[in-house]
């Protein structure tokens, strides 16, 4: 049962993730850390084991993974994990698709990891470049016409993905609307490269199908309303920070859908308050799977991998090494900012590793 008192037992340290004194900060909460939680302290490091069967961390290299749409024009995207309130694949195409594509399941938000490039939609041309999320409404064709080989995480929700309600800091933060790029209505059709039969493939569960027009399918002279393909760049959104305590990940939401948050952890002020932990706790976020996704930075000196992908099963601990957050400690004095880039996609409901995935994992915990 909740309740505004909270018990303490034994030896507890008196600030919340602050001042261990050696012990090893270990969370158990609910509800993505908004709900009732626990904090443990223990003697050990919780992440120091060895794993049997298929509930474990996974980490892999998202460049040693090997898209089909990466050497075919007419490939397709990797499928890395998947329930059935979602599917996250990985693109890194390099030339334009000889289709079209509608997504007819649910909407579609990918993150654009490297790469430039556009994506032609019936809702006119939306440019793209590295750390943009661009958001496709279930159901809208477009075209991807990469500059250059572009690697996008694609997380596709089975529902609608909808900006979070406003909480106490007001509607603009950390996510500002007014600052996202809508494409203008681009028609084609009068060209003679637009003549001719138009492939539409349409994704879904049990296809493809594939639609054939006899004119081109973006000949939309005007549209209006609240539902549209945006972009949105990272360096516009507002990290939300604490000099106290370090904030948990739920602070950084970017959209949602049912069953799926995805949030951005982003370069911010490095908490000042001496003796507070600088580095995530502990914690096996017992009711979300996690997804991280390494953009790039460093983390107190340290180069984060770009493009590592790793999977943290919920109810199975997971965290930094208890080497990194002893360095965060004795470094205190040395950084004043977190530089990392990470992108987090979190579900309710357990994902289910491809094969691919399962074949490349860095087996840290096998």
């Amino acid at each position: 049962m909740e309740s505004f008192v909270h018990l303490r037992k034994g030896r507890t340290p008196r600030r919340v993730h602050a001042d261990l004194d050696g012990l090893k900060d270990d969370e158990l909460g609910r509800g993505g850390f908004t709900g009732r939680t626990a904090s443990l302290f223990r003697r050990n490091d919780p992440t120091a084991y060895r794993a049997e069967g298929p509930l474990r961390p996974i980490d892999v290299l998202s460049d040693q993974l090997s898209p089909t749409d990466a050497e075919d024009p007419a490939g397709d995207p990797l499928l890395l994990f998947a329930n059935p309130d979602c599917r996250i694949s990985l693109s890194r195409r390099t030339a334009p698709m000889p289709f079209f594509i509608r997504y007819v399941d649910g909407d579609l938000l990918c993150f654009v990891h490297a790469g430039t490039g556009t994506l032609e939609t019936e809702f006119g041309p939306l440019t793209y470049r590295p750390g943009d999320w661009v958001y496709l409404p279930k159901a809208t064709t477009w075209r991807q016409v990469p500059d250059e080989q572009t690697t996008l995480l694609m997380v596709q929700a089975t529902d609608e993905f909808r900006v979070p309600p406003a909480g106490p800091l007001g509607r603009h933060f950390p996510f500002d609307p007014g600052v996202v790029t809508i494409p203008e209505p681009t028609p084609r059709g009068d060209d003679a490269d637009d003549t001719g039969e138009h492939q539409v493939r349409l994704i879904h569960e049990g296809g493809p199908t594939t639609l054939h027009y006899g004119h081109h399918p973006l000949d939309v002279e005007g549209w209006r309303g609240d539902n549209f393909p945006f972009t949105f760049n990272i360096a516009d959104y507002h990290v939300i920070t604490s000099d106290s305590v370090h904030l948990p990940p739920t602070v950084h939401l970017f959209m949602q859908a049912t069953g799926v948050v995805v949030m951005n952890f982003l370069p911010k002020p490095a908490e000042g308050v001496p003796g507070t932990e600088r580095t995530p706790w502990y914690h096996r976020n017992v009711d979300y799977d996690e997804i991280a996704f390494f953009h790039g930075g460093t983390l107190y000196g340290i180069p984060m991998p770009p493009g590592l992908l790793s999977h943290a099963p919920q109810g199975v601990h997971h965290g930094a090494p208890e080497k990194a957050r002893e360095r965060a400690r004795r470094k205190f004095d040395d950084f004043n900012r977190v530089d990392w880039q990470v992108i987090a996609v979190d579900t309710r409901r357990r994902l289910t590793p491809s094969p691919e995935v399962l074949a490349a994992d860095l087996g840290q915990h096998a």
